[in-house]
């Protein structure tokens, strides 16, 4: 990398190309959850910030050590402080200090902390709740979620109302509150 250090070209590249892999979970249609099991520093912090759901084992931590090598980690800031706070990440971001699991679960880094022996099972609870729900209904909130999130209060109801009204009008929709009322499990089409 030293090689590079002076090409701003090519350290522009490197972290556009980073950004796009952050946005394009969000993007993606389907929930991604992180499943950190050990130290998340810097982009690996930022990609736990990106994703849609977080489990973190008891001994993970989290950090944002940048400054130690006089390297301000402005870009895995964008992900986590919209997770933790602007106070919280630049507390981060300025000392460089690792913070623990209970903390980033407290902080709102995790959704879960668990015991390490306790990950796997953690997150294929996640992924069963997801999978038993509608795929469509998923991928609509999701893509709705992300393109509200940091509008305006008015355009976000914009956004959330058009996808409700669009969420509405699935056959998942109509087989869900069918399934409700009859007191059934709902059999998703997907459409």
């Amino acid at each position: 990398m030293r090689a590079h250090v002076g090409d701003k070209a090519w350290q522009r590249r490197l972290f556009d190309d980073c950004s796009r892999m952050m946005m394009a979970l969000t993007r993606l249609p389907q929930p991604v959850i992180a499943r950190v099991h050990g130290i998340a520093t810097a982009a690996g912090c930022q990609l736990v910030s990106m994703c849609d759901l977080a489990v973190a084992a008891d001994t993970a931590t989290f950090a944002m050590p940048g400054v130690n090598i006089g390297v301000f980690c402005t870009t895995p800031a964008v992900g986590v402080a919209r997770n933790v706070g602007r106070k919280r990440a630049m507390e981060m971001l300025l000392t460089g200090e690792p913070i623990d699991a209970p903390t980033a679960l407290a902080w709102g880094l995790v959704n879960r902390m668990v015991p390490a022996g306790e990950l796997d099972a953690a997150v294929g609870r996640f992924t069963d709740i997801i999978l038993a729900r509608s795929p469509a209904a998923i991928r609509l909130g999701k893509e709705a979620f992300y393109q509200q999130l940091d509008r305006p209060l008015e355009a976000a109801y914009d956004v959330a109302s058009e996808s409700m009204a669009c969420n509405l009008l699935l056959e998942d929709a109509a087989e869900g509150m069918d399934a409700f009322l009859q007191k059934r499990p709902a059999k998703w089409s997907g459409r």
